[in-house]
């Protein structure tokens, strides 16, 4: 019972790996020192089977014995993805010039949306035409735009130097004396 519940915690799915690790070696019993190690999609040579084993010439000019069985003519998938994959890249990768031709479309149309909004400004602009009023007299009482100017800056020092003394005796209360900027 303790068994089944142990079989039924440890259940899940597995796979089989398609990664092959196959090795080269000196000698053609599989016995001798190990030239190399192949992976899954390795591309060699073949130069003359004898019995279990096959003769191969690595790209490097390498010279080694392979079990046959683990060779086959037919390009493995995962050679075949890759190919597929660098095509698929290929063909979505844009030219330059194919980029600049989205580029002048995108602009063409910016243009028209930019000539269509123009006009409905000019349309509304024509709706809400009215007569110019009168230029409005310099402040109150007759005083002049320089010392409402002036004014304003003094109001802005001040509530500038309100928020500067609050703020730093908030921060003297928090830590005890100690000013922190």
């Amino acid at each position: 019972m303790l068994m089944a519940l142990v079989a039924r915690a440890g259940a899940g799915t597995a796979y089989v790996s398609d990664e092959l690790v196959l090795g080269v070696y000196a000698e053609q019993n599989g016995q001798g020192q190990r030239l190399a190690t192949l992976h899954s999609g390795a591309n060699l040579e073949t130069l003359g089977v004898s019995g279990e084993y096959t003769q191969v010439r690595l790209s490097n000019g390498t010279h080694g014995w392979v079990k046959t069985s683990y060779l086959t003519t037919q390009e493995p998938a995962i050679a075949r993805l890759k190919q597929l994959q660098d095509e698929l890249d290929r063909s979505r990768a844009t030219t330059p010039a194919l980029a600049e031709a989205a580029a002048r479309s995108e602009v063409e149309q910016l243009k028209r949306e930019i000539k269509d909004k123009q006009s409905e400004l000019n349309a509304a602009r024509g709706t809400l035409r009215a007569p110019a009023a009168p230029a409005p007299a310099p402040g109150p009482q007759g005083t002049h735009p320089w010392l409402w100017a002036l004014a304003l800056l003094a109001a802005l020092a001040c509530g500038f130097w309100l928020g500067y003394a609050t703020l730093a005796r908030r921060v003297r209360h928090k830590f005890g004396g100690i000013k922190v900027y």
